[in-house]
């Protein structure tokens, strides 16, 4: 999953990348609120986390343009700790959650991860689809049936979550590729059917086809 890191202390947000990427997000930091609305317009994003005091530009501001455009990416902001009159602008204006500063990076994962269970619409728990658990925790898949468990690589793990939360849909090369590289990444289809081919050597074949000139489906029911 693709995620914006908005947050203008350097420290912080370097600190912050490595540690999403650990926990399974392609990411993108910009430092200031014009960089900010930029991204948050022009890339597909499938969250973002948003400091409030962005140079250039405010992120109540941006997160208000977001909105007035009519983008429905999920926005959790980043607010100092005893503000709490930014986290009221800040719901006003479209947040779907806060987080007060200083945090710890278990809670600020777990808060993604719930407002990414929400923006599917998908229930609680470990992401099972067509027989096929993703553990996102240890970045593993487990086939249910057998028991037998798979480790997986950054990509591999990135693409395989965005399969599983869209089954049964034709995603094309390029709406994968979006979500599962940062916009620093060179989108090579070519490197993307090595991962899909590494994918089908762990978890079988018959669960990721391939639809020609259009993509392929995680499942066996397309829309």
């Amino acid at each position: 999953m693709r995620l914006l890191l908005a947050e203008d202390d350097t420290s912080l947000s370097n600190r912050l990348r490595i540690d999403l990427e650990q926990a399974g997000f392609a990411v993108d930091v910009v430092a200031d609120g014009v960089d900010a609305a930029f991204m948050g317009e022009s890339e597909p994003y499938d969250v973002a986390v948003l400091d409030l005091g962005l140079p250039g530009r405010s992120g109540l501001d941006v997160l208000r343009g977001w909105r007035v455009a009519g983008n429905p990416m999920p926005v959790l902001i980043l607010t100092a700790r005893d503000a709490w009159h930014e986290k009221v602008d800040g719901f006003k204006a479209g947040a779907d959650d806060y987080l007060g500063k200083p945090f710890h990076v278990a809670e600020l994962t777990a808060r993604l991860h719930a407002l990414l269970r929400r923006s599917v619409a998908r229930p609680h728990g470990p992401l099972q689809v067509a027989g096929l658990e993703l553990d996102e925790g240890a970045q593993m898949a487990r086939i249910l049936a057998t028991g037998e468990a798979f480790e997986l690589t950054g990509t591999e793990f990135r693409l395989l979550r965005y399969l599983m939360l869209h089954p049964g849909r034709v995603l094309s090369k390029t709406r994968l590729a979006e979500h599962v590289y940062d916009f620093e990444t060179e989108r090579d289809s070519n490197v993307l059917e090595v991962y899909i081919n590494r994918l089908r050597r762990k978890i079988g074949r018959d669960l990721i086809v391939t639809r020609r000139n259009q993509g392929y489906v995680f499942g066996t029911k397309t829309t």
